[in-house]
């Protein structure tokens, strides 16, 4: 069973693929409406500006395709922008519209002179959900990041993380079928191996992929 990671024409694409590989799990690059929806596992990456992603997922007939993923309850995972995406609508160069898969919006860190934007390196991330993608890792667990806008879920039982510059903000989601980063775990080292692990494990069904020629973490 394939991974599909959505090539849109923006993202860390290699990265992540050769993450999910290390630790055991086949991924494959492809922006086909009809692999991705019969792949096990989706991965919706991103890097680049909120209104250029957008529309090159309409350029590609992928808007549908996310959509459609998402409600077959397949295990979907969305890395930085990927995250960003889900949500209705980013005040970059905008407002501009998003997926509305997700309540909430996307928002810009408050320009101060204290105040590092983009916000770049490693920072913690604090539990405040256990989802299966989390296991392992640990509460204050370093992870790296690299970004100027945070989402603002509406409904706060998404958040599944918290991260703190200059304000605290939601690192990363859940619900369901979906899980999703603000920080980049191809980037992430050690912790970000064990959440791609995590992930594969959760669309195979799998415990046994460290067993199985996964990297240890």
């Amino acid at each position: 069973m394939s991974i599909a990671i959505i090539d849109y024409g923006m993202g860390n694409l290699r990265s992540v693929q050769k993450g999910l590989e290390r630790v055991g799990f086949e991924a494959v690059v492809t922006r086909d409406p009809r692999s991705i929806e019969a792949a096990a596992g989706v991965v919706l990456p991103g890097v680049g500006a909120f209104g250029a992603c957008m529309q090159n997922l309409s350029t590609y007939n992928l808007i549908d395709t996310v959509h459609r993923v998402v409600r077959s309850g397949k295990p979907f995972l969305g890395i930085c922008l990927g995250m960003q995406l889900l949500f209705e609508e980013s005040e970059e160069f905008g407002p501009v519209r998003g997926l509305g898969i997700l309540p909430g919006k996307v928002v810009r860190f408050i320009d101060r002179p204290e105040l590092k934007v983009p916000h770049m390196g490693w920072n913690a991330v604090h539990k405040r959900a256990n989802p299966p993608h989390l296991e392992g890792v640990d509460d204050g667990a370093a992870v790296y990041f690299v970004h100027s806008y945070y989402v603002v879920p509406s409904d706060p039982s998404l958040t599944a993380t918290t991260t703190v510059h200059g304000v605290e903000f939601t690192s990363s989601i859940y619900r369901g079928n979906v899980f999703a980063s603000q920080f980049h775990p191809e980037k992430s080292q050690s912790v970000g191996l064990r959440l791609l692990e995590n992930f594969g494990r959760v669309v195979t069904g799998r415990s046994d992929a460290r067993a199985a020629g996964a990297a240890s973490c």
